[in-house]
């Protein structure tokens, strides 16, 4: 089996390694185990989290035992990393609400059968720390000077401010470090590359405390080709929660990806062979809508299983393509028989389904020829539409080019 070093260097994941001859040669000597932390900030993973689970995945997948860890410890202060402002402090119910949501999510990437993989919170170690004792034991061996060093201290402490609760949480993910390393004899962790500086600080801590060695790698700060965040669009973050965004939602964002994206992407979030991944990626024009349908099935597939994403690629044809006739994908609003029978103005109707957020916006949509019923743009903005227009138990709507929402009647 080849080496996950290379495949994970191949694929694109890695950016920065604290030893990178000594770590690719241990991945090739022997199974290890490894951690990624996530602080649950929400009750879903985004696309922005989708690399770092990926990279457990391929650890999983070549013999190595990863650690999940939940950040419901380090959640409580907030990671000050890649963040201009201070985060909002989170109660600690809430935290432990929203890490059953991904507690919930992880186990549909990770195996942890029989110990094959493990999900652990930090809470469970840092809530119970002794406060003296963690600033004489782990606190003597952080220089202030170096941590100011580090990019993401020196920014905010120059600019908006790091407050001494922020300044802290170098300290607690070096511990979750030393702490595993201790008992799970976990001596890789990986995470995004605003991490470089809290990971090192972990590696550093390992090595004085313990005598032992450990190793950190980061993943490059992903962005569109168009210089964005990954997973934002304008009605905000695409969660991995079908309930959040639903799987055709979901679909729609990868196969709506840049044309500059695609291979890049392939490599990322998919695990087709790399040949594949080259041979999709070099296709142009028109054929490139046929690397864009694999990488959105593809990667639908692995966060929500292949009939979701069989449904989503069909629903997406039928409405881009005009084959097929299941629109059942779609995201889809009831609406009552006696209320359609009435009428509704098309302005009101695009709020209802959310293809706008208010009604002025319907209004300038649809005057500007934005707004289509059943493939036929809406001529007046309070075109009253109803029970008239149900195609097959459906009015499809859309909002400009690539939008599309179901009504249905109950």
């Amino acid at each position: 089996m080849a080496n996950v070093f290379d495949v994970l260097k191949e694929r694109g994941f890695v950016e920065q390694v604290t030893d990178e001859e000594a770590l690719k040669e241990l991945l090739g000597r022997e199974e290890i185990t490894c951690y990624i932390g996530f602080d649950p900030t929400a009750k879903s993973f985004h696309v922005g989290n989708l690399l770092p689970i990926l990279a457990l995945v391929h650890m999983q997948r070549h013999g190595h035992r990863p650690i999940a860890l939940l950040g419901g410890g380090t959640g409580l202060i907030g990671d000050p990393s890649g963040k201009k402002e201070t985060r909002p402090l989170m109660a600690q119910r809430e935290l432990e609400e929203n890490a059953k949501g991904l507690e919930a999510q992880l186990a549909r990437f990770l195996d942890f059968e029989g110990g094959k993989a493990l999900l652990l919170n930090n809470a469970d170690w840092l809530t119970k720390l002794n406060y003296i004792e963690f600033l004489r034991d782990i606190g003597k061996h952080f220089s202030v000077n170096r941590m100011l060093q580090a990019e993401t201290y020196r920014i905010r402490y120059e600019t908006t401010g790091l407050n001494f609760v922020e300044f802290n949480y170098m300290l607690l993910q070096a511990y979750d470090f030393l702490h595993l390393f201790r008992h799970y004899n976990c001596v890789l962790q990986m995470g995004g590359s605003d991490q470089w500086a809290n990971i090192c600080a972990g590696v550093d801590l390992i090595r004085r405390v313990e005598g032992g060695e450990a190793y950190g790698l980061v993943f490059p700060l992903v962005t569109t080709a168009t210089g964005e965040k990954m997973g934002k669009t304008e009605k905000g973050a695409i969660w991995l929660d079908p309930n959040l965004t639903s799987p055709y939602e979901f679909y729609q964002y990868w196969i709506n990806v840049d044309d500059r994206d695609v291979e890049r992407f392939l490599a990322l979030f998919t695990f087709l062979p790399m040949e594949e991944v080259r041979r999709l990626g070099s296709l142009k024009g028109e054929e490139l809508r046929e690397a864009k349908e694999v990488l959105a099935f593809e990667v639908t597939k692995i966060v929500h299983g292949e009939e979701e994403a069989k449904r989503a690629r069909n629903a997406s044809r039928a409405v881009f393509a005009g084959e097929g006739v299941d629109l059942s994908a779609l995201p889809t609003t009831e609406i009552d028989h006696e209320r359609l029978r009435e009428g509704i103005p098309a302005y009101e109707l695009f709020v209802i389904t959310g293809l706008t957020s208010s009604k002025s916006e319907a209004r300038r949509l649809i005057s500007q020829g934005g707004g289509y019923i059943n493939g036929e743009r809406i001529k007046e903005f309070d075109q009253k539409i109803g029970l008239k227009d149900l195609k097959n138990g459906t009015i499809l709507l859309r909002a400009g080019k690539k939008r599309y929402h179901r009504v249905v009647a109950k």
